[in-house]
């Protein structure tokens, strides 16, 4: 009844840049300054993503060119460390990587996100394969959304059904991506589901309304 939620593959990077698990140390750190990214899926086989390596996962790398010995490998690192310079993608990155599935919606990317403390996640086929790059600023282009579109959907699919005339008769505004509903309606109670639906249509920022209530029909 409702409309269809915004789904990761709606927003996402398809252009994606990763390295695999032999690519060396600086040329993974180049390759994030060229795509001006903070992390980097790593890949192997057909693009199966087994890792991610981020900005925080090379610092740890970096601090180990000027380290020689062993015996001052950073707590918890067991990677075995001839030559810093030989340090791999493969040698540094998190495993198993947090990924994110191209149907899942962006609320639900949103809270991986929260719970992982990440900014970007690799998009993944069902076959586990890359097919993408979803960060936080991709999740917000929601709210881009043109505001006639957002009302159209809000009268189409919650007003439409919930303020039918000639019992309830009501228009719907959006500036900025702030709803406003008003005119008459018969029941005040649905007044509360109505705001609550209207916040999940993608792109609402908020909803207001001024209502006049009519008789109740028997």
């Amino acid at each position: 009844m409702y409309g269809i939620p915004y789904i990761v593959s709606d927003v996402m990077t398809q252009t994606v840049a990763a390295v695999g698990r032999r690519a060396p140390f600086k040329e993974t750190v180049r390759m994030m300054q060229d795509w001006q990214v903070s992390a980097l899926p790593v890949i192997e086989g057909e693009g199966r993503v087994v890792g991610v390596v981020s900005e925080a996962d090379l610092l740890p790398g970096a601090r180990l060119r000027d380290d020689v010995g062993a015996d001052r490998l950073p707590a918890g690192r067991t990677v075995d460390v001839a030559n810093a310079d030989a340090l791999t993608a493969g040698d540094v990155m998190s495993s198993p990587a947090v990924t994110v599935r191209a149907a899942a919606t962006l609320a639900e990317t949103a809270r991986i996100m929260a719970r992982h403390e990440v900014k970007r996640l690799p998009v993944v086929d069902e076959a586990g394969l890359l097919a993408g790059v979803v960060s936080r600023a991709d999740l917000l282009k929601v709210f881009l959304r043109d505001d006639e579109d957002i009302a159209e959907e809000v009268r189409r699919e919650i007003a439409a059904h919930l303020f039918r005339p000639p019992t309830s008769t009501v228009e719907v505004e959006v500036h900025d991506g702030v709803v406003t509903v008003t005119g008459k309606v018969r029941d005040a109670a649905l007044v509360a589901l109505a705001a609550r639906l209207i916040k999940t249509v993608e792109g609402v920022v908020d909803v207001e309304f001024d209502l006049a209530h009519g008789s109740r029909v028997r």
